[in-house]
């Protein structure tokens, strides 16, 4: 009934003998189409060719789609869902009216949220609360990517330590969290395994880059010592100086 959700056509199938996880199992199949695409039927003559047009579903594009895997009974069964069509607030139509489905609290999960709460703290808390540079919280992002690359698990008191090491940072984050999980209504377990697929998934979350007015990004990988910002008050200009050893 929401305006902006397209009309379609809704499909429920069985589908047998699914590898999941290394064992056989079945799933039930849920897909919507929304969309046609116009497509060409050429029927061959004794001399020449026959060419109408036709509307269907493209099978390479799926609107709407859900597998709902015969496993984990017991905690409402495993799914895998996907929504193509909508990637703004009517996306949840699909996953949380109709199919009504929960997040799993995995690792694949706790990883993910893990790392988006470490780039929202960065972006959006320190600089509310403390007087840091760009510098500085990209090399808070490079520290925590490096933990999480280095680490087979995440401990939440590890992670503040070697991290966010200062006390008032350590504090300011620990709060943040909280905040963090009452906004999205999430859980964020304080130990869990680190996930490689989702921390492959969010690599891009880590990339460091100072803006520079329209002239330069800055991108920042390693060491903070090696930048220093300065002003200069001849043109009025802030300014980065980089250290390094060799050009490429």
């Amino acid at each position: 009934m929401h305006p902006n959700i397209k009309a379609g056509e809704f499909y429920v199938t069985l589908i047998k003998d699914v590898h999941l996880n290394g064992e056989l199992t079945d799933a039930i199949g849920l897909f919507k189409s929304e969309s046609k695409d116009t497509f060409l039927k050429i029927h061959t003559r004794s001399e020449s060719f026959d060419i109408k047009s036709d509307a269907g579903i493209n099978i390479n594009k799926l609107d709407k789609g859900c597998l709902i895997f015969n496993q984990e009974k017991e905690d409402g069964f495993m799914v895998s869902v996907v929504d193509r069509t909508n990637k703004e607030t009517e996306a949840h139509f699909w996953v949380d009216q109709f199919l009504q489905i929960q997040q799993r609290s995995d690792s694949f999960f706790n990883t993910e949220q893990a790392i988006n709460l470490c780039k929202s703290y960065v972006h959006r808390q320190l600089p509310e609360e403390f007087d840091i540079s760009k510098a500085d919280q990209a090399n808070l992002l490079n520290k925590s990517a490096n933990f999480f690359k280095e680490k087979e698990n995440f401990e939440l008191a590890e992670f503040a330590h070697e991290v966010m090491q200062e006390p008032e940072l350590v504090k300011s984050f620990s709060e943040y969290k909280s905040k963090f999980e009452d906004e999205l209504d999430v859980q964020i377990s304080d130990e869990f395994s680190i996930s490689q697929a989702a921390l492959k998934k969010k690599q891009r979350v880590f990339k460091s880059v100072i803006k520079l007015d329209k002239n330069f990004h800055v991108y920042v990988h390693g060491n903070r010592d090696n930048i220093l910002k300065g002003f200069d008050e001849e043109s009025g200009l802030n300014y980065y100086q980089l250290f390094f050893k060799e050009e490429k």
